[in-house]
């Protein structure tokens, strides 16, 4: 019996509702939902909260981190280490590589390498440095390497003991976790849990870190990962079919977000009765001019989506930046594109790099009904799956 599977999800497929039903479908045995985010852990909180009125006993929901200081990085913690036998170990997030040795200023150490400043950072033999903040803290981009290498000392002991507790564990945004994430994820796979992975690789806008190993899938390409870092032994079902169906994009939407990521099957509009009962005379995915945008945004109401703050937006209308609306639904969106995603607009076979294709992708399938493009263009050009708007 093949108890591993990916689902690969488009976007407003349902695949956190898939989740939470599935979870609440299972009566007595131990259940682990994890994932990157503490809003998606929250959401999915959320949705089975309102299904059941109440989390059940046998359903943890725990963010990645959670769940690696919890089973893998505590329980364990002297084992790499005796210094640390009765410490208590906190956790450090941050988004770039940890570890950088300072001078006695608190200035980052550098030395020359080829005519090029670098700068130096702590190696392993520095156990402590290398892991830990002074307080203690775990960086967050050593974490799961940590649990590996603990794992390992020990002889897989870290997973039998998930086994043994989550007969289950399903993980959702499987595209965001990254390098020995991965590894983890592969351990489980051998492990006796049925593991249930659910993700968009179209929607990386978020990594848990950025390191070197297995780096050729960092850009959600868990698909792949799957068919060439399992080996023989190793089964996990693809299933690209199940969340195939957007219930939030109509057609065009669904047709112009999925030439960002050609290789990747198209995405369709469900046919759900209630998802579609309510056309509107202005559905679609549109190129509006600057001078056209205040009269659009009061017009249709849109929720504006920038890239950071630095894009100053009509302040009389809802706005968020692309990578923080992830997840969201919406009526209509108006998104102010960057110059590199001008440029793929107007040349499809610009290399869009990622995050902005990721982003670019959430922004245009927040919406149910319209997302419209703000960008500069000549009355007679015409590009490719949009409408020039004609107030």
């Amino acid at each position: 019996m093949n108890n591993n599977t990916l689902m690969i999800a488009a976007a407003g497929s349902g695949k956190t509702t898939l989740l939470v039903n599935k979870a609440c479908a299972i009566k007595s045995e131990p259940v682990l939902i994890t994932t990157y985010t503490e809003s998606n852990e929250q959401e999915i909180r959320g949705k089975i909260i309102k299904k059941k009125g109440y989390v059940p006993s046998n359903i943890t929901i725990q963010t990645w981190f959670s769940f690696l200081l919890q089973h893998g990085v505590r329980p364990y913690q002297s084992v790499l280490d005796e210094g640390i036998h009765e410490k208590d170990i906190g956790f450090y997030m941050l988004s770039t590589k940890s570890g950088k040795k300072l001078d006695q200023e608190g200035n980052p150490v550098q030395v020359e390498v080829k005519g090029r400043m670098q700068t130096v950072y702590w190696g392993e033999r520095d156990f402590t440095k290398y892991y830990f903040t002074n307080s203690l803290k775990i960086y967050s981009d050593k974490t799961s390497k940590f649990v590996i290498a603990t794992d390992t000392a020990i002889q897989n002991e870290i997973v039998s003991r998930i086994t043994r507790i989550f007969q289950h564990v399903f993980i959702d945004e499987i595209q965001d976790l990254a390098g020995f994430d991965l590894e983890l994820v592969k351990l489980l796979f051998k492990s006796g849990s049925a593991v249930l992975l659910v993700g968009d690789p179209r929607q990386v806008t978020y990594l848990t870190h950025h390191a070197t190993k297995y780096g050729k899938y960092a850009e959600g390409k868990i698909k792949e990962f799957v068919e060439n870092e399992l080996g023989k032994r190793i089964k996990c079902e693809v299933d690209e079919k199940t969340l195939k169906s957007s219930h939030r994009n109509n057609k065009p939407i669904c047709d112009y977000s999925a030439k960002l990521y050609p290789d990747l099957p198209v995405p369709v509009p469900c046919e759900c009765q209630g998802c579609r009962s309510d056309p509107s005379d202005h559905e679609g995915v549109f190129l509006i001019k600057p001078a056209q945008v205040d009269q659009y945004l009061e017009d249709y109401k849109p929720v504006q989506l920038r890239w950071d703050a630095k894009k100053k937006c009509n302040g009389n209308y809802p706005v968020r930046n692309m990578g923080e609306s992830k997840g969201a639904t919406m009526e209509r969106v108006l998104i102010y594109p960057t110059k590199p995603m001008i440029s793929w607009i107007r040349d499809n076979k610009v290399d869009l790099k990622n995050p902005s294709r990721a982003k670019f992708y959430v922004a245009i399938t927040r919406a149910r009904r319209s997302s419209a493009i703000v960008m500069d263009y000549q009355d007679d050009e015409e590009f490719d799956g949009l409408v020039n708007y004609r107030n």
